[in-house]
């Protein structure tokens, strides 16, 4: 059964809700929960979501169906949104949502192989059709190509340590499981180290973004929605770590700056425009309680803009 608690769902329905028009797009609408909750709110409203997991889009059309032909839902990523929505007969969108990250589901289903907490295949693809698995990058990948995507993607002070390590046990067996994986980690790292976490935690990101191509989805999502978007339109952004919140935050900042020339120049000559008003002067983040009933909620950020 799919499971996934939807974070800061009053605050997201909220700011959606009051768009200006009726069409919305979920760009990673999970087991749908924030879909459900705005098409409630918004009885004049359509969604389209998309994901790139089957089994979220399973649970979401169940979780869909009391809203009939309001609700379509797509298998993709949400950084090819603009062709899905095209194809879906929309030219713009009135709303977009991106909740970005893993979801409980994912975590808590062993043999995706997303958690330290379980022994499973090491595999991490968010979409189980991806052909890149967790297991290819620790046995195929070299050692400083390992050590970047350590280091990159998971601020793991200790990444080429970790890659020495990776690659000289390779040589004897390859790396099927995350209990293997964990098992290094732990002797490499060292809990003391991770500032509380356990020892597994950023590695265990780096290798799950890298698998996703994360961060390179969310550059060209966060174009794409830019574009789809009509005036007026809302883009609504959860992260929840500082790489993904570092990009939304600055792709925001861009979008709604009036100029981008260097500092000293005595007029403007570079031609930018703003597109874009921010809404959140600071990321909105989940309440205490909603943090004491949700741990995984405590480093989400929601970050809003409007298109001018």
């Amino acid at each position: 059964m799919f499971h996934h608690v939807p974070v800061m769902p009053a605050e997201v329905t909220a700011v959606l809700k009051d768009a200006a028009g009726t069409r919305f797009v979920d760009g990673t609408v999970g087991g749908a929960s924030h879909a459900a909750l705005l098409l409630q709110a918004r009885p004049d409203a359509e969604l389209l979501g998309i994901d790139r997991d089957p089994a979220a889009l399973e649970a979401a059309r169940e979780k869909l169906a009391p809203f009939g032909s309001r609700a379509a839902l797509v298998h993709g990523n949400y950084s090819d949104m603009q062709a899905l929505a095209n194809a879906h007969g929309w030219e713009q969108v009135d709303g977009i949502l991106l909740d970005l990250g893993v979801s409980s589901h994912q975590l808590d289903t062993p043999e995706r192989g997303f958690s330290f907490r379980f022994d499973a295949p090491l595999d991490m693809r968010m979409d189980p059709n991806a052909t890149l698995t967790a297991s290819q990058i620790l046995n195929e990948y070299d050692e400083k190509k390992l050590a970047d995507i350590l280091y990159l993607y998971g601020e793991e002070r200790r990444s080429r340590q970790i890659a020495r390590a990776v690659v000289e046990r390779r040589a004897t067996a390859p790396w099927r499981t995350t209990g293997e994986f964990a098992e290094l980690l732990e002797r490499v790292v060292g809990r003391a180290h991770q500032h509380g976490l356990p020892p597994a935690t950023r590695s265990f990101q780096a290798l799950r973004i890298a698998v996703n191509n994360e961060l390179g989805e969310l550059e060209k999502g966060l174009r794409a929605a830019a574009d789809l978007l009509s005036s007026g339109g809302i883009l609504a952004i959860i992260s929840f770590h500082s790489l993904e919140d570092r990009m939304v935050k600055q792709f925001f900042v861009h979008e709604a700056a009036k100029c981008v020339c260097p500092p000293g120049l005595p007029m403007c000559v570079c031609g930018k425009k703003q597109t874009m008003e921010i809404l959140t002067k600071h990321p909105v983040r989940p309440s205490d309680e909603e943090v004491n009933a949700n741990p995984r909620a405590s480093c989400a950020k929601l970050r809003v803009a409007r298109k001018l």
